[in-house]
């Protein structure tokens, strides 16, 4: 039998509006902060099992990308030998080269350009961004350069914007930067008619089909993936890292971010985690680390920047740190919880305690990091 439903008309406008439900979070009182030394252990601990148990480092897919994207960061907080030789054995391996190769304009397939790019940062050698920087300089300048709808789903603004933003401020070239707007303009308020970001919550959809008048939960409430979310979170996070505050852009990627926050915390289970259905708590409930993760990472750098208020969201970070460390580490490192790849809450069911991928390893690496960061 077919769950799905759709929802046309008004109905639709009404939906929208009454996406969010009432905050159940804030009401529970907030555990304390961890420190800053127990953070960084369990972060160790999590990415020297996932090392252990993956000898071979993988492919160089969006998926593997992100964990060495989340390792790098760890490797900068705390200098870890055995972290850089791992990622460097990855990017050897796949000589710095893309899925697709350079004519790709897949934004799944420029995400491994973060780590490359990270590394390169780290041992400066041309080599290293030679692959990511011919793909972007075909989008910006000889491929289709008016082309702008590539970014159909919300995902790639985690894939895509931080390579186009970083290579922009190393070459010193506003043509990046521009090219990442028009990209990212497109998804936000044109694609699939009105965009996959709706104002009235400051949450995105995943894709088009689940945009008012498509896919409902099977209570006939809207469909808004929390990885999705996750992955538009970790995008602008690394993008507002990259770009000097006085970047044309700037001001809404820093906006957006916030109201994506903001939204989130209305929404956060009591104990921590996120569904991964955030406009329908009934819909496949349970604790999901991936999605979880990334809002930590949103949140933590949003109170280093200043962007929220730090007495109302330090709550939100110590609750999601204390879910995921309680509920999805293992005693040995293994994180669980994850949901697989999917595209929308029903992928990749049911979430267990021994569910796991290496982007959601990389995303709590990432939200990990922030959070020892913010906590000085």
């Amino acid at each position: 039998m077919n769950r799905r439903r759709l929802l046309t008309g008004g109905a639709a406008l009404t939906a929208t509006a009454t996406l969010l439900p009432t905050t159940r979070a804030a009401a529970a009182p907030a555990p304390a902060l961890p420190s800053r030394a127990e953070v960084v252990r369990v972060l160790r601990r999590v990415a020297d099992h996932w090392i252990t148990a993956h000898q071979d480092p993988g492919d160089n897919g969006w998926a593997n990308a992100t964990f060495f994207s989340g390792l790098l960061t760890l490797h900068r907080l705390t200098g870890t030998p055995r972290y850089l030789a791992y990622a460097k054995e990855w990017a050897e391996k796949h000589a710095y080269g893309l899925k697709g190769g350079v004519t790709t304009r897949h934004a799944d397939n420029h995400n491994a350009g973060q780590a490359y790019l990270d590394l390169y940062a780290i041992e400066p050698e041309e080599r290293k961004l030679a692959a990511i920087e011919e793909s972007l300089h075909r989008m910006v300048y000889t491929d289709q350069p008016e082309k702008n709808d590539d970014w159909w789903w919300d995902d790639a603004l985690h894939m895509g914007m931080p390579p186009f933003a970083r290579l922009g401020v190393l070459r010193g070239d506003p043509a990046y930067r521009a090219k990442l707007y028009s990209l990212y303009d497109h998804t936000k308020r044109i694609e699939g008619g009105p965009g996959l970001y709706d104002p009235a919550t400051g949450l995105w959809y995943r894709d088009k089909r689940f945009l008012p008048g498509g896919i409902l939960s099977p209570s006939g409430k809207p469909v808004v993936w929390s990885r999705g979310n996750g992955w538009v979170t970790g995008g602008h996070t690394k993008t507002l890292k990259a770009l000097p505050p006085g970047e044309p852009h700037t001001a809404e990627y820093r906006q957006t971010l916030t109201r994506l926050v903001r939204a989130l915390a209305r929404v956060q289970r009591t104990d921590g985690f996120w569904n991964v259905n955030l406009a329908d708590p009934d819909h496949l409930p349970g604790p999901e680390t991936s999605g979880t993760s990334f809002f930590l990472y949103g949140t933590a750098y949003a109170l280093r920047a200043r962007l929220v208020d730090r007495a109302a969201y330090l709550p939100v970070v110590s609750r999601a740190w204390q879910g995921l460390v309680t509920t999805a580490v293992h005693p040995d490192g293994f994180l669980g919880y994850v949901q697989k790849v999917g595209d929308r809450p029903e992928s990749s069911q049911p979430v267990t305690y021994d569910s796991t991928a290496d982007f959601g390893v990389g995303a709590f690496l990432l939200g990990g990091t922030e959070l020892a960061l913010l906590l000085g």
